[in-house]
């Protein structure tokens, strides 16, 4: 989590990885925010981008995914590869989230496939290159953030998975 001062009052927000590696204190930030407000308690979560919360806000509609799940679930790859798994009926990275087995996996894939649409210009290809590469990176032994934040340095005209990944490797090891 992180505190957010908001002109002396300071919000505690929970947020992916990504999002609070994004955040230095002192410096100016815009963060998109969902409240989920239940009986005995008021939780802020923030995202850096707006596709994060969208999806966010899909993953909660889900029977059985709470807000912590969700959140979870956004922590294990970035959007555009969840959005790709939904698509390919692929579960690889939903189990890998705590709590969450194959049946959860196949059931959250199922419900979100029909509330999720293409996005215009998406390439679905880039989409399972990078979703193949960030599994190749990580079983080398990378974590998750650095095995994503090479492939967001990868330019998008190299396709294949296993190109992206020699172009990740060797920004990895500069």
């Amino acid at each position: 989590h992180a505190i957010i001062d908001v002109h002396g009052v300071g919000y505690k927000i929970a947020g992916t990885g990504q999002t609070l590696a994004n955040l230095d204190e002192g410096k100016e930030v815009s963060v998109w925010t969902y409240l989920a407000v239940r009986e005995n308690s008021l939780d802020l979560y923030g995202f850096i981008h707006k596709e994060e919360l969208a999806f966010f806000e899909l993953l909660i509609t889900v029977s059985g995914i709470g807000p912590k799940t969700a959140l979870n679930i956004l922590n294990v790859a970035p959007v555009d590869v969840l959005r790709q798994a939904v698509f390919t009926e692929n579960t690889a990275h939903l189990i890998k989230v705590s709590g969450i087995g194959k049946k959860n996996a196949e059931k959250i894939v199922l419900e979100l496939r029909g509330k999720l649409h293409p996005e215009e210009g998406e390439d679905q290809t880039q989409s399972t290159d990078d979703s193949d590469a960030l599994e190749a990176l990580t079983s080398l032994g990378y974590s998750q953030k650095q095995a994503r934040d090479a492939l967001r340095q990868v330019p998008a005209d190299i396709s294949g998975a296993g190109e992206r990944v020699k172009q990740a490797l060797k920004l990895l090891s500069q």
